[in-house]
């Protein structure tokens, strides 16, 4: 029993003192773990940087150097040409056209006679007044040197008088009803179109016959009233011309201020010069220079640019990783956009390939 007593108490003491030696045991090997860890991430680092077969891991991307550029802005309208000097004739009073002295392409000046209707009835009447004018005038010339002379009465000369300045009235007034029988030109232009005939008869307001100036041509356009603070005489502006498949640069000539209850624009005028064969009514593009940067600055392309959460920015190459650069950014046309701060030129803006990377990833660029 003492025996048994013996060998418990033994077997209890090994047991008590082996637990202490594999605590330690195992702690002492957790400490090499952790150490043998740190090492091999330690070499791996310093192999990352001296491996050259690392460089077959970059990403090949595309890449263009940033330029400062003036940055412009354009407005683009439909508008149509028109001539200021654009007259549409017609007789002035009812009669039969006896006579058309011009045809379409003739060259007209301003007073010239284009076309006549029957006025033979007062032509005789005007040849009667003038028989009858003529005498009083003499009538006239002797009552007033027979008055001079005081000889006759008073009232003998005012009624020669009175009769001689009554037959002028009368020739003024069958001599412009004459003048209403002829179409005149009013300008000197182009006849554009003759749309009566010889034995036709005419009423006043008919349009008989088109003169144009082409030589006083001009674009015109109606513009929004939200850029009435941005359009002004002066701005440069791109006319475009899709039925001549022509276009030319120049300058607005005129900007209305008056806005228009009814459709809420304002007109522009655009003159043209006579170098080129334009028609009236035709219709011409408008592209307005509504702004220019004062200097030049960096333009990008919008869609380069990546959407943060709470930041734009764009990724450019340098030192052969791709680098994050955020943006602030202002006007935006036509695909490009204005980049006030975060680049500047030089930059090597990364514009294929940048889809897949993230800030510091290594990176070729594609020469």
């Amino acid at each position: 029993m003492k025996n048994k007593l013996l060998y418990i108490s033994m077997a209890t003491l090994i047991m008590a003192c082996s637990a202490p030696d594999k605590k330690a045991e195992l702690e002492k090997l957790k400490k090499q773990k952790s150490e043998i860890e740190s090492k091999i991430s330690t070499i791996e680092e310093e192999l990352a940087k001296t491996d050259t077969t690392n460089k077959e891991k970059a990403t090949e991307v595309i890449a263009m150097a940033l330029t400062p550029q003036i940055f412009k802005t354009y407005i683009e309208i439909q508008g149509r040409i028109d001539a200021d000097e654009n007259v549409s004739l017609s007789t002035e009073a009812p009669g039969t056209i006896t006579s058309i002295n011009v045809k379409v392409g003739d060259q007209v000046t301003k007073g010239q006679v284009l076309a006549e209707t029957d006025a033979r009835a007062m032509q005789q009447q005007i040849k009667d007044m003038q028989t009858n004018l003529d005498l009083a005038k003499q009538v006239l010339d002797r009552q007033k040197n027979l008055w001079d002379q005081k000889i006759g009465t008073e009232i003998q000369y005012l009624q020669a008088k009175t009769n001689k300045e009554s037959l002028e009235n009368k020739m003024g007034s069958l001599q412009e009803q004459v003048r209403m029988s002829k179409i005149i030109s009013p300008i000197n232009g182009t006849v554009d179109g003759v749309y009566i005939k010889v034995g036709q008869s005419v009423m006043p307001g008919l349009n008989a016959i088109t003169v144009i100036n082409f030589s006083n041509l001009k674009v015109k356009a109606d513009v929004a009233e939200s850029y009435a603070s941005r359009v002004k005489a002066g701005n440069e502006v791109e006319v475009l011309f899709p039925d001549m498949n022509d276009s030319l640069n120049s300058k607005i000539s005129y900007s209305s201020r008056a806005i228009s209850n009814l459709t809420r624009t304002f007109g522009v005028e655009v003159n043209l010069d006579n170098t080129k064969e334009y028609h009236p009514n035709m219709v011409a593009k408008l592209r307005i220079n509504d702004f220019q940067s004062p200097s030049p600055e960096i333009v990008v392309p919008v869609k380069y640019i990546q959407r943060g959460t709470t930041d734009n920015y764009v990724l450019v190459a340098q030192n052969g990783k791709a680098v994050k650069k955020v943006i602030k950014t202002n006007r935006e046309y036509n695909g490009l956009i204005e980049v006030t701060s975060g680049l500047n030129a030089g930059d090597m803006l990364i514009t294929a390939g940048y889809d897949a990377l993230n800030d510091g990833d290594a990176i070729t660029v594609k020469k």
